[in-house]
């Protein structure tokens, strides 16, 4: 059984730098506040931020725009003396939810940032010294980069970088992928299209890199610029730093993927409101696990579920939610919906495996919501509990990656956010930027 023990970090007063606010919340929740971000749509809080807040053995970093659309940068040394926040030159159209800001630390303590994209040319920017929040405009790759949406960095265990976005629009987009070597501080190109929607239609994908470097990738393909015309699940897994890729029963593909050889995990056809653009995770074995929700046959309400190969590799899927309400996805832009997209982990060692799937829902008053089940006896059990006792909006989860790796500590980026439909912005004003904190040991 998992014991939830809070995590107190120390902040005092020092050197002229903001404060974080040790806030109340649930028995073994922390909560430390950062700052005050734009609420006025889900810029700030969505699930494909990767990342939002991310780390190392020693420093901690935060992003989020303010009320003016200006990026901010919080850091934090874990044995500091809590945030320094910075607010930047750089600025993004918040008025489109899209425009995220992601963040990435190299293996040097570098500072990554890419910022500000909706079918636009790259912004891309790296610190001028390791764990500085002062960044300077750089060149990436120079090709294939006028029309980028969804970056997204990740961290291999030598400390270099993969960067990956769409090229294109929705329902006629490429996924590309950048690789970044740390020592020589030099992007490269690892191919100009992994998976290929041929003019017709584009991958919504979400990445997970293994213990052992491994890529893994799932998508969901989208005929047009319309929600509803989501369908399948698809997967495929490099083991050379996305050289060559495979199906996972290990039959090699041949580039670029597209609907014609794609490995399809999980048949969903269209208007099944299948939403895209989730969250996926592997155990220390390499085996995939994908958290994502549709409208699966035969159900009366748009359920959360769990997709995962079995020991004789038959993907299956575990329902983690017990909703009682149904709603339906289409139209085209962001959209405004009663649950989130919702992020996973899975937590193995010698004494067991656990899996963890944090979401929002309306049915539960848009709170933080922990679904855990043991992974050990099929069919899984899941646990539901509500981690904090106030409403969130229209957020979406994110964490920090290393920290839940490394430490078994679990970062979540919180702020009350709100979005109307289609980008339509909400009355809302400012909302606090915070880091709810646990410990899994």
């Amino acid at each position: 059984m998992t014991i939830w023990r809070v995590l107190i970090i120390g902040i005092v007063i020092s050197c002229g730098c903001s404060v974080g606010v040790l806030l109340s919340d649930k028995d073994g929740v922390g909560n430390t506040k950062i700052g005050s971000g734009w609420a006025r749509n889900s810029v700030n809080a969505t699930i494909f931020r990767t990342n939002s807040i991310t780390s190392d053995h020693r420093f901690q970093f935060v992003s989020y725009y303010d009320s003016t659309g200006q990026v901010v940068l919080a850091k934090r040394d874990f044995y500091g003396n809590g945030w320094q926040v910075k607010t930047t030159d750089f600025k993004g159209n918040v008025e489109d939810a899209h425009n995220v800001i992601c963040v990435g630390l190299d293996g040097r303590g570098y500072l990554h940032m890419a910022w500000d994209h909706h079918n636009n040319r790259l912004n891309y920017a790296r610190s001028t010294t390791p764990y500085s929040t002062e960044l300077e405009v750089v060149e990436m790759v120079g090709e294939n980069e006028l029309k980028v949406t969804y970056p997204e960095f990740y961290r291999f265990s030598n400390g270099d970088l993969l960067f990956a976005y769409r090229d294109g629009s929705s329902g006629d987009g490429n996924l590309i992928l950048n690789y970044y070597d740390a020592k020589d501080q030099i992007w490269s190109r690892i191919n100009d299209v992994i998976i290929d929607g041929q003019y017709e239609r584009n991958a919504y994908w979400q990445i997970a890199i293994d213990a052992t470097d491994a890529i893994h990738i799932s998508w969901v393909w989208r005929e047009t610029g319309d929600v509803a015309t989501n369908h399948d699940l698809c997967y495929a897994v490099s083991k050379d730093y996305g050289e060559t890729w495979e199906r996972s029963n290990g039959r090699a593909y041949e580039l670029p993927i597209d609907i014609n050889n794609a490995e399809v995990i999980m048949p969903i056809p269209q208007k099944s409101n299948l939403i895209n653009q989730t969250s996926m995770t592997t155990d220390l074995d390499g085996n995939p696990y994908i958290a994502t929700y549709w409208k699966a046959e035969k159900s009366e309400n748009v359920q959360i579920y769990m997709v995962y190969a079995d020991e004789s590799g038959q993907w299956r899927k575990s329902q983690v939610t017990r909703r009682l309400t149904d709603f339906e996805l289409s139209g085209g832009g962001t959209k405004k919906i009663p649950i989130s997209r919702p992020q996973i982990y899975v937590l193995d060692d010698v004494e067991g495996k656990q899996a963890g799937v944090i979401y929002r829902d309306a049915e539960r008053g848009n709170k933080v919501t922990l679904a855990t089940a043991d992974l050990l006896e099929e069919p899984f059990q899941w646990s539901i509990s509500d981690l904090t006792e106030y409403s969130v909006g229209d957020w979406e989860p994110s964490y920090d990656s290393y920290l839940l790796r490394e430490k078994r500590w679990l970062h979540l980026f919180v702020q009350k956010v709100g979005q109307g439909d289609g980008e339509t912005l909400m009355d809302m004003t400012p909302q606090p930027v915070s880091v709810l904190e646990y410990s899994l040991k």
